[in-house]
């Protein structure tokens, strides 16, 4: 894993799913990360909420040295086709780089078509989703709201989640990358999942 740098990768595609990231995305941002969006090509993609985004680089130009992470949300092309299958085969080259991956939603069935989730612990919305792709990794299914498998030596981690738990993958990507401590990690879950007003003066504190 490239602990040093502070750019995170968002990958975006006609139809991403925008609000899984918005957590992970606005506070990595907010604690130093420089996010940059990756598209197949740098032409404009258009997010399921009908937001347009121009990705600041093409696939083409996208590697794993000088990244921190790469983000993979839902959208409806990972189950039409294999117009996304680009973006497993860059998940795979991260993971192989020791760079880390997050997949959340449909993503993670593309993870599972590249046969990134056979030998790693994950999760997705239901298991029998993933059982679908004929990936072999059944057995290492786990049913939570998200999933953080550290890696095999010299293989960067992988964190999965379930189109519903937006906040629970951030909660995920902030423990992975440092972001925040065990108490104020607590603390922010706490205040954007259960939205328990007295996290706040945790995450205030120094």
């Amino acid at each position: 894993m490239t602990g040093s740098s502070r750019t995170v990768h968002l990958a975006v595609y006609d139809t991403f799913a925008d609000w899984e990231t918005g957590h992970t995305t606005a506070h990595l941002a907010r604690n130093g990360y420089t996010v940059r969006t990756v598209g197949l090509t740098r032409e404009p993609v258009t997010t399921m909420g009908g937001l347009r985004v121009q990705p600041d680089l093409s696939l083409d130009e996208l590697r794993a040295q000088g990244s921190a992470l790469l983000i993979l949300t839902g959208a409806d092309a990972w189950d039409t086709g294999d117009a996304l299958a680009p973006f497993a085969r860059a998940a795979r080259d991260f993971l192989d780089a020791g760079v880390p991956v997050a997949a959340i939603c449909g993503a993670t069935a593309g993870l599972a078509r590249e046969g990134l989730l056979d030998g790693r612990a994950h999760t997705s919305a239901v298991s029998f989703y993933l059982a679908a792709t004929g990936y072999a990794g059944g057995s290492r299914y786990v049913d939570a709201d998200a999933v953080t498998d550290g890696g095999a030596a010299g293989g960067g981690g992988l964190i999965t989640a379930g189109p519903t738990e937006p906040v629970a993958f951030a909660r995920e990507v902030f423990a992975l990358l440092g972001v925040y401590g065990p108490e104020k990690l607590d603390a922010w879950y706490r205040l954007f999942h259960d939205s328990d007003a007295s996290a706040y003066e945790v995450l205030q504190g120094e």
